[in-house]
Order: C-alpha cells, then structure tokens, then sequence
C-alpha cells in the first residue's frame, strides 16, 4: 500500500530499498518511455478562473491508485513511423520546443491528442487547419475510440479515414517531468495544456479512472493541502502553476514561454537519511529514514506549510464539482 504525506503527496512504499539499489550502484535504471499528458482547460463565468478537466485512478490500481491526473499515456510505436495529416506549427517546431528530433515530435504530439481522445472523448482535430470536430460521442465515434485504445488501428489510420488534419496549434507545451530513476515504470513525459474545443465535452472513457471532475486549479491545489485529493509531484506543481491564469486564452499564450528543462528527482545520503528532492520544487522534498524497512506516512515534507495533521488523504475525496463525464470505456493513463 502506498504511503501519503499529510498534504496528499503518493509515496511508494518500495522507494527507500530502490532508491539505496540505486545509491550503492546495484540498480541499473530503467530506460523511460515517451508519454505526453494534456490539461484541458474551460472558461467558466463564475469569476474563479477557469476549470481543469481531471481523473482519478482507480484505488485497485497498483500504481498511483487513487491518484488525480490528467489524460495522457505512452506514445504509440507507430505515432511516428509515417506523416500524419498536420496543422499548425511545422514538426521542425515543435522538434525545436519539445527538444527532439522531427520524428520524436511528431509521435510526441501524436500521443498527446490520441491519448486526449482515448481517455477523455475529446479530439482535438479537424476537417481542415482552421476547425474543429464538434461532437464525438456517436457510436461510430466510440468505435474508432476503441479501435484506437486496442491499437487495432494508428492514429494516422484514423485521421486518414475520417478525413481529418491534427490541429497541432491547438496545444501549447507546458512542462516535462521524467520519472525517478529508482522507479521500476519510467516515463518521459511532456505535458500540455489545451482548450476543450466547442461542442465537444469530456466524459470518462477510461477503464483506469473511476472518475473524472472539472475543477478549478486553486480548489484542487486546496483539496492537495487539506490532504483530501491524492496527487503525484506533476500533477500539484503544474495546478499550482495554472492558479495564476484568469482564462483559458492566458494560459495558452503563456505556454511559449515556460522552460521545457525535464524535472527529474534527485536522492542522497544526508546524515543518515536519504534526502529525496525535485529541483525547482522544494515542496516536494522528503526526507526517508535510510533503513530497509518501509517509512511510514509520517515522513515529513520539508517545506514548512505542509498540515501537521494528516486527513482522509488514503481514501481521497473530491468536491462536489459539475462532472459530465458518464460513459466508462477503455483506455490507458500516464
């Protein structure tokens, strides 16, 4: 079972071990795979900002269970063995913002609106560069969705068949995080904001999420500190970084600008501890006792702002927040 900070931070129990394998040389690290998350964003009128569209994992999950996340998941191996119909900025672009080559761009970017469609119903293409599908919850909608999900069909494929071009100026990058390299299921993982395009909307289409809620970055980040809604470091530092942004057209134009350098956690030996850090976020530092066994859920953050008592943060509950996602399928989460 894994361990929760008071503030709702996931824990991995198997850390310490794997991260002394690490230190003392006896773990090889595992070679992470590309992945790409999307944050879809909403405007609403209510003067509190706009809203984000979240899932939670199923609790049987054996990794992260429990936890709040974004729609995303790997890349597909063919997400990049041929052109798939594009616009908006040019792959030799997006290879320049993403920092990879043309091809990896491509299965990037790919990754992040197939998963989007896979895992929320919502497909951010179109008939040409300048619109936008409407709606997508017919059943022969559902059943290029599934085809999608069992890898029965690419991407490409899909795009072809429907007539429709990747509106890649619809997404804007906004982070990258790389898992820890004592963890035993890596992901280099790109993450993205987007707004829900017009007359589309988000349902719950993954067999990993048990349910999904459009909720405002600031209630969120609060239900992360009261210990109420369990969150993996990504997930919390970008809703914290989103709180500033009134509308959804802030947060896209400020996508440019952000620093795409990969977040990855750093582990050392500090008198007698393993100090266990992510540069850039000190919120996340812990601090584990360097013993085999298993820490507890009383392991401490550094930062000082952390709740001296913990909550219901195992069984996470959410607030009540409008959810018109109804329809579980299948799918595949970061």
């Amino acid at each position: 079972m894994a361990n929760v900070q008071a503030d709702g931070q996931w824990y991995p129990p198997e850390w310490p071990d794997r991260i002394r394998a690490l230190t003392d040389g006896s773990l090889t690290p595992v070679v992470p795979k590309r992945a790409a998350t999307v944050m879809l964003l909403k405007d609403t009128d209510t003067g509190a900002g706009p809203v984000v569209h979240m899932l939670r994992r199923r609790t049987s999950m054996a990794f992260a269970g429990g936890a709040y996340a974004y729609p995303g998941g790997g890349v597909d191996p063919r997400d990049d063995d041929r052109h798939v119909s594009w616009a908006g900025p040019s792959r030799t672009w997006w290879a320049e913002r993403l920092g990879v080559d043309e091809t990896v761009a491509q299965a990037i970017v790919c990754a992040a609106v197939r998963e989007t469609y896979e895992e929320a119903g919502v497909l951010l293409a179109g008939p040409t560069p300048d619109s936008v599908v409407g709606d997508t919850t017919g059943d022969d909608w559902e059943a290029d969705r599934a085809a999608l999900v069992a890898r029965e069909t690419s991407f490409a494929e899909f795009l072809d068949r429907r007539g429709l071009v990747l509106r890649s100026d619809l997404l804007g990058a906004w982070t990258r995080w790389i898992t820890p390299e004592f963890e035993s299921r890596r992901y280099d993982t790109w993450f993205f904001v987007a707004a829900l395009p017009e007359g589309q909307r988000t349902r719950n289409a993954s067999t990993e999420a048990d349910r999904t809620v459009w909720i405002t970055p600031r209630e969120a980040a609060a239900g992360y500190d009261r210990g109420e809604l369990l969150m993996m470091p990504p997930t919390i530092a970008t809703l914290r970084q989103l709180m500033e942004y009134d509308t959804v057209a802030q947060a896209l134009a400020g996508a440019p600008e952000r620093d795409l350098t990969p977040v990855l956690a750093t582990a050392r030996l500090e008198e007698g501890r393993i100090v266990l850090s992510w540069p850039g976020h000190d919120e996340f530092t812990q601090h584990i006792p360097n013993t085999p066994s298993a820490p507890s859920a009383a392991s401490t953050p550094s930062t000082p702002s952390a709740p001296s008592t913990p909550s219901a943060a195992v069984s996470p509950v959410v607030p009540d927040v409008p959810d018109d996602s109804n329809v579980p399928n299948g799918g595949a989460a970061v």
